[in-house]
């Protein structure tokens, strides 16, 4: 089941690919015109920036894009799920999975899909259709970072799938598409920055990848576990855009598209057991994503075909256990242990506690001298020292406010504008699918202490502080402008955002991203 309108939909990346996991799935690939992953990497380069400059950097090993393509994820997922559906795979589309159902046992049962036509009221519409419980022996839970479904089996306190590991940290990455000119497109050209617009203390930096088709994709990626709630990833995009060494490649050229969506960035020490009696957990909705890489693509498809494989390895005994009983696939975590996705991942292992647990400086040089002379060997595993991106906003009396240049519609662009680029849509009488349940505390944290961050870090304008007419201060949610990118159930300091999934179908409608 997808939520999105169609598959794809809601899929959004850099995305500088490794066609290592579709190389296995599907060998011959490349022969396939239909295929959309066709724009290989020709040439690539780190710049660090200042304000004024940009200086040429040393490539970290784990960033090499050698062998990669720069495609729309967006597209090769709408094009795996024909593949799908030509083996007899039932593909269903619009259909939000919206609660786990669980054996009398405590097993998985199955998921049950979300109602549809119920008012805003919470009253049934003519329209109303109820939701339906679609129940297996195993079930494959694939939903990308911090899924809603997978959230309900992380609260199960019977499961214990977090016992083991540390708390997942999260960054969001704020996406657009353009068509430039020609003479300025270099295809299969793939640039990565560090340093402004961000200060020290912040972790993040941008992505430009020329596709094909003259093609540019841009985005910027901060982790949640900024301290400064003036902080708008967005704006930092936008602002990125306008460096000297940045902004000749968009002049003359359009925007087409926009999006945002968060990643995982804990890497294996943030890994919850992904194996429970009659389910499985795959890609970045257990934490597969490898942050020093940038990519998660291909463990995401690698994770799934394992899971499947796993399933396949106990078939017998897993279609032969008695009614109401879901078997445990511990050979799904054994074999995950012995592939080339745990390989990758311990290799990478101490590249994001690093930064967090050190700053900028002291830990780019622990991930320098562990890349380029340990080669990923180092004798120790660093642990993350903070317990939750929610934890690490200071007050806004102790931080700076920023002051974001003004857009000129032609390179910058204010929020409003670029989110009508998403296609996103949402049934406008429904039930609010971004649940606050203490207005009360969220105004006495959120907007006193912390000058409201939702209304910055949320890549949508879903949050407004607004005054009423007796100048009491609100907070206002335009829940149909809103883009699951899971931001706000994250860096929330309260944690008192519940995202529930609202009608199926809701949501961007990306098809460049």
């Amino acid at each position: 089941v997808e939520k999105g309108a169609e598959p794809g939909a809601h899929i959004l990346s850099g995305c500088c690919f490794d066609p290592r996991a579709l190389s296995e799935l599907i060998p011959d690939w490349k022969k396939d015109e239909t295929c959309p992953v066709r724009q290989e990497v020709s040439t690539e380069k780190f710049l660090f920036l200042t304000q004024k400059y940009a200086i040429p950097s040393l490539t970290l090993p784990s960033m090499d894009a050698h062998g990669c393509y720069v495609i729309s994820l967006s597209q090769l997922v709408r094009w795996l799920a024909t593949k799908a559906e030509e083996l007899g795979v039932e593909v269903y589309p619009g259909f939000a999975a919206a609660s786990v159902l669980y054996n009398p046992d405590g097993s998985v049962r199955g998921v049950q899909t979300g109602d549809m036509g119920v008012g805003r009221d919470g009253q049934r519409k003519s329209s109303f259709s109820p939701g339906v419980e679609l129940v297996g022996r195993q079930t494959l839970f694939a939903e990308g970072c911090r899924g809603s479904c997978t959230q309900q089996l992380f609260a199960n306190p019977a499961l214990k799938l977090n016992e083991h590991n540390q708390h997942q940290t999260y960054a969001l990455g704020v996406k657009e598409v353009w068509t430039v000119d020609a003479a300025k497109h270099k295809p299969g050209f793939v640039l990565h920055t560090g340093g402004w617009p961000l200060t020290n203390d912040t972790f993040g930096g941008s992505f430009l990848y020329h596709g094909e088709n003259r093609s540019v994709h841009v985005g910027f990626v901060v982790a949640l576990d900024y301290s400064n709630p003036y902080v708008s990833i967005y704006d930092e995009l936008q602002r990125f855009k306008t460096h000297p060494a940045i902004r000749p490649t968009f002049e003359g050229g359009e925007c087409i598209a926009y999006g945002a969506r968060t990643i995982t960035e804990g890497g294996l020490q943030c890994l919850p057991k992904i194996n429970m009696p009659g389910a499985l957990l795959a890609g970045d909705n257990a934490g597969f994503l490898i942050a020093a890489r940038i990519k998660g693509a291909h463990t995401a498809m690698k994770t799934g075909m394992l899971a499947g494989e796993a399933v396949m390895e106990k078939l017998d005994a897993v279609m032969d256990a008695p009614a109401g009983v879901g078997l445990d696939l511990t050979n799904y975590t054994t074999n995950f242990k012995k592939s080339w996705v745990h390989e990758e991942m311990y290799k990478y292992r101490n590249f994001r506690p690093a930064v967090n647990n050190y700053g900028f400086y002291i830990g780019s040089a622990i991930i320098a001298f562990d890349q380029f002379l340990a080669r990923g060997k180092l004798p120790f595993t660093l642990k993350f020292k903070h317990e939750g991106d929610h934890k690490q906003l200071k007050p806004a009396s102790e931080c700076k406010k920023i002051e974001y240049p003004k857009y000129d519609n032609k390179l910058t662009f204010d929020l409003l504008t670029n989110l009508i680029k998403s296609g996103t849509y949402h049934e406008e009488d429904q039930p609010i699918h971004l649940h606050v349940e203490d207005h009360a505390g969220m105004k006495r944290d959120n907007f006193t202490k912390f000058a409201g961050p939702e209304g910055r870090f949320c890549p949508a304008k879903v949050y407004e502080w607004l005054e009423n007419e007796k100048g009491e201060t609100y907070l206002q949610i335009n829940a149909s402008n809103c883009l699951h990118c899971k931001a706000c159930s994250i860096k929330d300091y309260g944690q008192r955002i519940d995202w529930r999934v609202p009608e199926g179908g809701g949501g961007p409608a990306y098809s460049e991203m």
